[in-house]
């Protein structure tokens, strides 16, 4: 009874996370195209999405054991972010309005730290961390790139209940700061290893935790 126990608090969890972070997800894609806030949003949603990857993929990394469950784990995020995308496109907005899922890559890069360095887990927290912190921002313009003119999306789908302030308005590219992308990736990276400590914690807490 207490190893189902146990698995069941483990298995809640990853689905708690990945749910929060497909949340995350369709907020980067929706409301990045409706302010002249554009690139600090692409900032904080890259970091916010950056963390919630390394906290539920290293918790369940750690937990099977096994290097590839990150990437499994962010399989499962991109598997609710495209059955999220569907409800949206149901409501008549353009399938690719909402940001495309891009954490396979850092996942896979969680992994190969994991399997490079035997298992270990102070490795894992720290050259996986920073690798999934300088990784994802990157990806997330890579595919920003790919999506339609977001412009010229906000001005066709207008949102009925948008507030007066986060009309569409033309985006104050690098008003605040040239990069965006080095930006969420420096603070990315060092965030990220504490976010990836916190999730091998997580895992021993929730052990003692059962076992009590």
């Amino acid at each position: 009874v207490m190893v189902w126990l146990r698995r069941c608090t483990h298995y809640l969890f990853i689905v708690v996370v990945a749910v929060n972070s497909t949340l995350l997800t369709i907020n980067a894609g929706d409301y990045i195209f409706y302010t002249d806030w554009a690139w600090t949003s692409y900032v904080i949603f890259s970091i916010s999405q950056t963390l919630m990857l390394v906290v539920g993929a290293t918790y369940y990394l750690t937990f099977t054991g096994v290097p590839g469950t990150a990437t499994y784990y962010c399989l499962i995020m991109t598997v609710y972010t495209w059955v999220a995308k569907g409800a949206w496109f149901a409501l008549g907005y353009p399938y690719d309005f909402i940001e495309t899922p891009v954490w396979l890559p850092s996942g896979m890069l969680l992994d190969l730290v994991y399997w490079a360095t035997k298992k270990n887990k102070h490795s894992l927290i720290l050259f996986g961390g920073v690798l999934v912190g300088m990784s994802l921002p990157l990806f997330n313009m890579v595919n920003l790139i790919t999506v339609a003119d977001p412009l010229e999306t906000a001005f066709k789908y207008p949102r009925p209940t948008l507030p007066p302030y986060m009309t569409a308005i033309e985006p104050q590219v690098g008003k605040f700061y040239n990069s965006p992308v080095a930006l969420g990736a420096g603070a990315g990276a060092v965030l990220s290893v504490t976010m990836a400590a916190l999730g091998c914690k997580l895992n021993t807490w929730t052990y003692r935790w059962m076992a009590a």
